[in-house]
């Protein structure tokens, strides 16, 4: 398992899609898009189909051998 921390900055929320190419876990952003629609995410514990789903401090997502925390 590899943990990473995200710092949100002065952000208040960052998309799901956007955090997994920003931290360079998918290629492009439409293999974000079809990871998050297969299934291969989890926010908090629980399976996340949502795209754009808003992550705010706190949330903790899991892709693949990834654990991510939002701070």
């Amino acid at each position: 398992m590899n943990n990473l921390n995200f710092e949100l900055g002065e952000q208040d929320h960052i998309q799901l899609n956007n955090l997994l190419k920003v931290l360079n876990l998918v290629g492009t952003g439409g293999e974000a898009h079809i990871r998050i629609d297969n299934g291969e995410v989890r926010v908090n514990g629980a399976m996340e189909t949502q795209r754009r789903k808003k992550l705010r401090v706190g949330d903790k997502i899991q892709f693949g051998r990834y654990h991510i925390s939002i701070v």
